[in-house]
């Protein structure tokens, strides 16, 4: 018996872009969170992804990795600047190897990442995942080629991360209107994501154009990393909070979170729900009236009122540990 007298009992949080395989204690950390499924979206590729399938497998809640179409995963230096790395037969192999685990195909699209070579970086994904009848998800916001270049090529069940990211190529014009290649994409099934993450990918600004255009994100996600615990990203409630201040609901805010996320991956289709039947996975989560400061990626701070702060986990009908 939990006493939520007070607080909000909703599903269990779903995160559908972290980097919770990158190091052994992710899951863990997610989990105290509230975080009671997740996806690792593209930490490694081909040649080391056995080393985030091992965290996923033994982490205590649901959870599927990407596979980065760059087969040696993140690199400083970009992922994809030489087009070699982009291997599909190497990625086509891990996946044959490693189906059960590997949920889909993440290209990395910015300038510093797969430069001009975004356009073949992102075909290359497609080709790879379409072998499998696996989404991709890519990582969008200042890229060499146009926005809608690369959208053109997303098919339905694709997901666009980092929705927020100011130009060059974000989804908004110089007048603030959601492109039409956007709206395009939304309608045959392309789902858009937020991706906080600490480096490019929100701006204030952007994200106010764009909800003030009536384009909602389809999911949030905090685009998790140890490092982000203790700047911009925080946890996910917080990611959450973010938007109750630009304006959504908390209906609106715990759906992005929770049941729309359920529908971006099989491995959650029974999650996010509290109907009778489901698994008990839940999240209790407090929200505080105050004076709160949020960031976003480029050193801008605004104030809200309300702040979500998880109080408990309870997973499979177990409460586990929260973080203090």
């Amino acid at each position: 018996t939990i006493d939520a007298r007070g607080k909000l009992v909703v599903p269990g949080l779903i995160d559908i872009h972290t980097h919770a395989a990158r190091v052994k204690e992710g899951p863990a950390l997610c989990l105290a969170d509230g975080v009671t499924g997740w996806i690792d979206a593209g930490s490694q590729g081909a040649d080391r992804i056995g080393e985030t399938i091992a965290i996923a497998r033994s982490a205590p809640q649901q959870c599927r990795v990407l596979i980065n179409i760059g087969r040696a995963g993140i690199l400083p230096e970009g992922d994809t600047m030489d087009l070699a790395r982009a291997d599909v037969a190497a990625a086509r192999e891990a996946i044959a190897n490693n189906r059960d685990m590997i949920a889909g195909v993440k290209a990395r699209l910015s300038r510093d990442v797969a430069g001009p070579n975004d356009f073949e970086v992102l075909r290359r994904a497609q080709e790879v995942a379409s072998s499998f009848n696996l989404p991709v998800m890519i990582h969008m916001g200042q890229t060499v080629s146009p926005l809608p270049k690369l959208i053109a090529l997303l098919k339905p069940g694709d997901i666009v991360t980092h929705m927020f990211a100011p130009p060059p190529n974000s989804i908004i014009d110089d007048a603030g209107h959601i492109r039409p290649e956007v709206m395009a994409a939304r309608r045959r099934g392309v789902r858009f994501d937020l991706g906080n993450g600490r480096t490019g990918h929100l701006r204030w600004d952007v994200a106010e154009s764009v909800l003030k255009a009536g384009f909602l994100p389809d999911t949030f996600s905090t685009d998790w990393t140890p490092e982000g615990r203790t700047a911009q990203v925080i946890d996910f409630p917080n990611v959450m909070s973010k938007f109750l201040m630009l304006g959504m609901s908390l209906d609106q805010v715990v759906a992005c979170a929770t049941v729309n996320a359920s529908r971006a991956f099989p491995v959650f289709r029974d999650r996010g729900t509290l109907k009778v039947g489901a698994p008990a996975d839940l999240a209790v989560l407090e929200l505080r009236e105050g004076t709160f400061e949020f960031d976003d990626n480029f050193t801008n701070k605004r104030t809200g009122r309300q702040r979500l702060f998880p109080i408990a986990t309870v997973l499979a009908g177990n409460r586990v540990a929260t973080r203090a």
